[in-house]
């Protein structure tokens, strides 16, 4: 009789669903969230302001060229000329912190290609920040001189 008592508790439980218990997932998955909403108004953006461009193309292109006393180029092929003369990436942050302690108000000009990757425009600004600049400007071709290519 013991024999069928223990069978049938046996067969009990094995009719029984097993259970997930969601409760911890469901915590840290809130936990995560509430994270994300507190750290998220604290992460530092990148701000770009565009400039209200003039009607007449002449008057953009003499603006941006009375200002450039400091411009670096970046190329398609991603070679940087910085005042008309080739520099490496590292070599851009020295001759940026001499820039500064000459002209501490002037703002760097960046003639970036847009064929050229992301990556040596991040460097650039980059090698900007550590010299000092807090601004600079982004000098885009009109339309209408943008050669259409491959």
């Amino acid at each position: 009789m013991a024999r069928h008592a223990a069978i049938r508790t046996y067969h009990a439980r094995q009719s029984e669903e097993p259970t997930v218990n969601l409760t911890p997932l469901i915590d840290v998955v809130f936990v995560i969230l509430i994270m994300f909403i507190l750290v998220a108004p604290l992460l530092e953006m990148d701000r770009v302001e565009l400039a209200d461009a003039s009607d007449d193309p002449a008057q953009n292109q003499i603006v941006a060229q009375e200002q450039s006393a400091i411009a670096i180029h970046v190329n398609s092929d991603d070679s940087i000329l910085f005042n008309q003369q080739p520099v490496s990436v590292d070599r851009l942050g020295d001759l940026l912190k001499h820039a500064r302690q000459r002209m501490p108000e002037a703002r760097p000009q960046v003639f970036h290609d847009k064929r050229a990757s992301f990556g040596t425009y991040q460097a650039v600004k980059n090698a900007a920040e550590s010299a000092g600049f807090h601004e600079m400007d982004i000098v885009l071709k009109p339309a209408g001189n943008i050669k259409r290519g491959k």
